[in-house]
C-alpha cells in the first residue's frame, strides 16, 4: 500500500506525537512512529521519507489543513516538535475544506441508494456540512445513471433488509405476460442492478429454483411470511454473473464462444467499452473489428447486439445468428 494513500493515518500519528509533553519527538522519531503503524497495516510498505513528513507538517499548519500552531524547540543542534497548546488536537477541530469536499462526494455516491431507509441520515447530514461547518456552493462533479422515479424503487430498502436479516416474503408479482398479478413465496438472497433496473434473486418455493429473479418494477406488493427462512448455500453470487450479460441464466445452458464483427466508428467504442470481461479483439481492417466473448447466450445479449444495428454482424454461433436475423426481419416488417 503506497504511503501517499495514507495521509489521514499519518496526520493522526503526528497529532498524537505533537500532543505528548512527556517525550521529545525529533524528525527521525516522527518518521519512526509513522512507519511503525504503516508497517502494521501493510507489511510490504517501504516506509516514508523525511520530505513526506515535512510536507505533512506543512499541510497541517496550512489553512487547507487545520492551521495548527506548532513549536519547533531546539535541543542542541536538533529540533523537536510540540503543539503550543498541549490540549489541542486535530480530532477536536471542525472538518477542513478538503474533508468537506470528500464527504460531499461520498454522500453523493451513497445517495444513489435513495430508496434504502438505511441511508436517510444523509439527507440530514449534507445540510449540516454546508451550514454548520463550512459554507459551500454545493457543486457536484460526478453523476450516476440512476432513476429515482423507477417503479418499485421504494421497495429497495425493504428487500435489502429482508436479505440482511433472512426474512422470507410473500410477493405479489405481475410479469409482462400475465393479465393478473399472482403471489410467490420467496426467500430473497441477492439484489442486482442492470440497465438501470433492479432485480431480486432468491428461492421461488413453488418451483424450487434458488436463482429465480424478479424485476422490482413488476412487484405489486410485499409482505413478510411466517415461513422458516431457507438459506442459500450453493450459489456464489460474486461469480454467478461472470458468464452472462445481464441477469438471465438458463438452466443447463453452456458457455459459448460468441463471435461478432463490428464496423466503422463502433469498433473503437467496443474496444473502449467491452461487451464482456472475456472479450478478445482483432482488427480485420481499419474499419472492421472481430471480437470473441465467452458467455451463456441469453435475451439480454441478443438485445445488446441488436442495439448496434447495422454496425454489427453475428458470425457465430449459428443459433444466435439466426435469432438476430429473425428479429431484424420482424423489425423491418414494421415499416
Amino acid at each position: 500500500m503506497a504511503t501517499s494513500k495514507n495521509p489521514l493515518i499519518r496526520y493522526k500519528i503526528l497529532d498524537k506525537c505533537f500532543r505528548n509533553t512527556g517525550r521529545k519527538y525529533f524528525i527521525d522519531d516522527l518518521i519512526e512512529e509513522c512507519n511503525k503503524t504503516l508497517l502494521e497495516i501493510s507489511p510490504t510498505s517501504k516506509g516514508i521519507s523525511r520530505r513526506q513528513i515535512l510536507e505533512d507538517i506543512s499541510y497541517m499548519e496550512s489553512v487547507e489543513g487545520w492551521s495548527i500552531e506548532l513549536l519547533r524547540n531546539r535541543d542542541g543542534k536538533r529540533v523537536y516538535y510540540r503543539y503550543s497548546n498541549p490540549d489541542y488536537s486535530i480530532n477536536n477541530m471542525p472538518l477542513n475544506e478538503v474533508e468537506i469536499h470528500q464527504l460531499q462526494s461520498a454522500i453523493q455516491i451513497l445517495s444513489t441508494f435513495d430508496g434504502m431507509p438505511q441511508f436517510e441520515w444523509m439527507n440530514e447530514l449534507l445540510p449540516k456540512l454546508h451550514q454548520g461547518i463550512l459554507e459551500s456552493d454545493k457543486k457536484f462533479y460526478i453523476s450516476f445513471d440512476s432513476n429515482q422515479y423507477l417503479k418499485g424503487i421504494e421497495n429497495l430498502g425493504l428487500l435489502f433488509n429482508s436479505i440482511l436479516y433472512e426474512r422470507p416474503l410473500t410477493i405479489t408479482y405481475q410479469d409482462f405476460k400475465s393479465d393478473q398479478p399472482y403471489a410467490i413465496s420467496f426467500h430473497p438472497y441477492y439484489l442486482k442492478q442492470y440497465n438501470n433496473r433492479w432485480f431480486l434473486f432468491g428461492l421461488n418455493v413453488e418451483n424450487g429454483k434458488s436463482d429465480w429473479n424478479l424485476a422490482l418494477d413488476r412487484i405489486v406488493c410485499i409482505r413478510e411470511s411466517s415461513e422458516q427462512y431457507i438459506k442459500n448455500t450453493q450459489i456464489d453470487w460474486e461469480e454467478y454473473f461472470d458468464d452472462i450479460v445481464g441477469v438471465t441464466r438458463s438452466d443447463g445452458a453452456n458457455i459459448e464462444d460468441v463471435e461478432l464483427e463490428f464496423f466503422g466508428d463502433t469498433c473503437n467504442y467496443i474496444l473502449s467499452k467491452p461487451l464482456h470481461g472475456s472479450q478478445k479483439a482483432k482488427w480485420i481492417s481499419e474499419s472492421r473489428l472481430a471480437i470473441t466473448i465467452s458467455v451463456i447466450v441469453n435475451f439480454e445479449l441478443q438485445r445488446l447486439i441488436l442495439s448496434y444495428g447495422k454496425n454489427v454482424r453475428v458470425v457465430a454461433p449459428n443459433t444466435l445468428k439466426t435469432s438476430v436475423r429473425e428479429s431484424l426481419a420482424s423489425a423491418l416488417d414494421q415499416y
